[in-house]
């Protein structure tokens, strides 16, 4: 999942890191038509191949992210989507045909964060903040080529600080095994010091020292994309693709996931316990005691008759209430 204000460079960042053209079809809305944009959940699903391994991956954009007036709540939609494949897949999980399950869960969120202020917006943190115990969330500072190597040492380091500050869980590389080679190690070292990653994007290929490189053409010179100097671009797309896609899914199935079913299964004992709380106060208060042993008694008068109906009725009554009780719980 991509997510973040519009114009920060997400569309143009996933087609570089996958090498596709996912919105070769997007219309852009103006400035009015977006006034009254609600946040949209758009998939997209591209095949990828990675040393000889084909996998297949779906992309879910968002756009309409922040660019209202009121950003009260924008996430909700997407939070909503996210706990919307949590359910599907519980559900599948728990019926009868568990060998082919389609996992459509979320196991990553990129969230772009905009190079052109001090560090973290109040949406950003109430972004993470809504997201961090259901995804993993990997921050990006996009378009880094606005900020000289120096301006982005210190807004990496103003925004690890406030993501410390204000409690945010965002995605935790896991550590080296001992057992590794050096070089492996030290990349991973190298991985963990960057983030967040500041990523340059881009779907031109221009002319550099005699070579074909995608990148930005400046008045005073190339960003090169795949260029590490230059920016983090080839350190996300390695950790994407190649060295944490297998930790990506299993902390969320781990951790995201079984927190979620954990709590499904917490409402689900206490609608039971509720459920059976009724049903035994209901018979606790319709119980008749079995009548003693006596002889026949005469037909019964108008008096009791009226008598019998009133209690026929009320046992009805009570019957329909426990109905409706059951209903609702089961709505709920």
């Amino acid at each position: 999942m991509v997510a973040g204000e519009s114009g920060l460079g997400k569309s143009t960042l996933v087609n570089s890191l996958f090498l596709t053209d996912l919105y070769k079809d997007r219309k852009l809305l103006n400035a009015e038509e977006r006034i009254n944009q609600t946040v949209e959940i758009v998939k997209h699903t591209v095949d990828i191949e990675e040393k000889g391994v084909k996998l297949k991956l779906t992309i879910v954009d968002t756009p309409g992210f922040g660019d209202a007036v009121n950003n009260t709540e924008c996430w909700k939609a997407i939070t909503d989507y996210i706990d919307q494949q949590f359910e599907q897949y519980f559900r599948d999980e728990s019926g009868l045909n568990r060998k082919n399950i389609q996992d459509n869960r979320v196991h990553c969120c990129l969230y772009f964060i905009s190079p052109f202020g001090h560090g973290l917006r109040p949406v950003d943190v109430a972004f993470m903040k809504a997201l961090h115990e259901k995804v993993n969330i990997v921050p990006l500072i996009a378009k880094a080529d606005c900020l000289v190597p120096t301006e982005i040492r210190k807004l990496k380091d103003r925004v690890r600080e406030e993501i410390e500050k204000f409690g945010i869980k965002v995605y935790q590389f896991p550590e080296c095994d001992s057992d590794e080679d050096d070089d492996f190690k030290q990349q991973d070292k190298e991985l963990k010091e960057s983030a967040p990653f500041a990523v340059i994007g881009s779907n031109t290929v221009v002319e550099a020292k005699g070579q074909r490189v995608r990148g930005r053409l400046y008045p005073w010179g190339i960003v090169e994309v795949e260029n590490q100097s230059h920016c983090d671009f080839v350190k996300l797309r390695n950790m994407l693709i190649r060295t944490h896609m297998h930790d990506l899914k299993d902390v969320t199935c781990d951790v995201h996931y079984e927190n979620y079913r954990a709590q499904c299964i917490q409402q689900m004992t206490r609608h039971e316990e509720v459920l059976n709380t009724a049903e035994s106060k209901l018979t606790q208060d319709n119980r008749i005691e079995s009548p003693i042993p006596i002889l026949p008694l005469p037909t019964p008068d108008a008096e009791t008759e009226k008598l019998i109906k009133m209690k026929d009725e009320e046992l009805r009554r009570m019957q329909e209430m426990l109905q409706k009780m059951q209903q609702q719980i089961q709505e709920q």
